[in-house]
């Protein structure tokens, strides 16, 4: 029997770095990379975790929660929520999210949200199953360009 074990990662280690871009090659429909340094800003956030899902010490799974307090409530959205395909069927997925959505309410937070898109079938009948309902909306979006300078001086 294999060895789970998630954690939030704590520190930017080429371990890590390697496991991220491999998962995020399985989970983005577009080339997506991240560096060490990027890595290192998530987790010296105090508003974002980066949760890392270990198989026999391997990672092989990974989400990302941001936390945010509006007029509306405390509010968690869970990002990048992915498991190596080579243990998919396995329900680490499941394991995953609902680590997450426990510590997203051990943190105080009240309303967890996510996004999928629906080519992600087996994501979607997923979070089906593990009780989520859905939120009509629409989802807009504005990508700052490359050429752009970041108003905060961040990357």
């Amino acid at each position: 029997m294999s060895q789970i074990d998630i954690f939030e990662a704590k520190s930017s280690t080429p371990e890590y770095v390697a496991a991220v871009n491999r998962l995020l090659k399985q989970l983005c429909s577009s080339p997506c990379e991240m560096s060490a340094e990027r890595l290192q800003r998530i987790v010296e956030e105090h508003n974002s975790r980066l949760l890392l899902l270990a198989v026999d010490g391997e990672v092989m799974g990974m989400c990302t929660l941001g936390f945010y307090t509006s007029p509306t409530g405390c509010k968690a959205w869970m990002e990048d929520l992915v498991v190596d395909e080579t243990c998919r069927g396995m329900h680490l997925g499941e394991r995953l999210f609902n680590f997450a959505a426990d510590f997203a309410e051990h943190e105080g937070y009240d309303t967890l949200m996510l996004t999928s898109r629906p080519a992600r079938v087996a994501a979607n009948r997923m979070y089906q199953k593990l009780g989520l309902g859905r939120k009509e909306t629409n989802v807009c979006l504005k990508v700052k360009s490359p050429s752009q300078p970041s108003p905060s001086g961040r990357a």
